[in-house]
């Protein structure tokens, strides 16, 4: 092989090398042009907070609206899943899901499992019994008697609190109903603003809500313990619907007034 031809060869290589790196250079990244992806874990059958149309089969509701306000906030694209109330946080902890917004009230137990935003709702419990039950009032009246409530929640830990109750745990709220309807149980136990909205939705016929709210709750989005840059920016965001009116907005469209 001559000299000439080497040197040839050389600078072919070289231009190929540099040719590559130039292309390499100019490719956008694998996720570039592609929006962030919030993975959302529900439980939907918590009216009117999480619940799926009938019509549309899209999750609707309060919770719903707000996450995906939150999202766009953010300029992320959200992605919503449904799974059972209590599989939310252990979803959060292998990292299955990113944030859990299913009216989930921050307690300090769940707390050192998970991290909270701010608080984005304030709510309580009550008490649902059949229509024309004079026996039972409130709380007080509930010693001894057969009590519904979903399971994971806070409804259901006041429930076992009671002395001498039979508490029956639920997948849903509305199964929870269902057996107070056929006599399966004395009394529901579960978060005002989703007694409201089965009573608004039966009007009455079926089931009365009555005493005063037991606690005063303040419900939370979830997020993993080992992502608090997210934290951050579900704050940010919370903030910034509030500052902006969209918070009020949603609000409104499901309570009837502002918060």
């Amino acid at each position: 092989m001559s000299k000439k031809t080497i040197v040839y060869l050389v600078v072919a290589a070289l231009v190929a090398l540099f040719g590559l790196a130039g292309c390499g250079g100019q490719k956008p990244a694998a996720n570039e042009g592609k929006a962030t992806v919030l993975k959302v874990g529900t439980e939907p059958s918590f009216a009117p907070f999480e619940f799926q149309d009938e019509k549309s089969k899209d999750y609707v509701g309060f919770d719903m609206d707000l996450i995906r306000a939150i999202g766009k906030q953010m300029g992320a694209e959200v992605e919503i899943q449904s799974m059972g109330f209590d599989g939310l946080i252990p979803a959060l902890e292998a990292g299955n899901i990113d944030v859990a917004v299913s009216g989930m009230t921050i307690t300090e137990e769940r707390a050192q499992k998970v991290n909270f935003s701010k608080p984005y709702y304030k709510s309580g419990l009550t008490v649902v019994v059949k229509t024309g039950n004079n026996t039972i009032k409130g709380f007080g009246d509930l010693e001894g008697k057969k009590i519904g409530a979903q399971i994971g929640t806070t409804g259901a830990e006041e429930a076992k609190k009671i002395k001498n109750a039979q508490v029956r745990e639920f997948n849903t709220p509305p199964e929870a109903f269902m057996e107070l309807k056929a006599g399966g149980v004395d009394a529901v136990i579960n978060d005002k603003p989703v007694n409201d909205y089965f009573m608004k939705e039966t009007g009455s016929k079926d089931a009365q809500q009555v005493g005063e709210p037991l606690t005063a709750e303040d419900y939370g989005i979830a997020m993993s313990k080992k992502n608090t840059e997210l934290a951050d920016k579900i704050n940010k965001a919370l903030d910034e619907l509030k500052q902006n009116g969209e918070y009020d907005k949603i609000y409104e469209k499901w309570f009837g007034k502002k918060p």
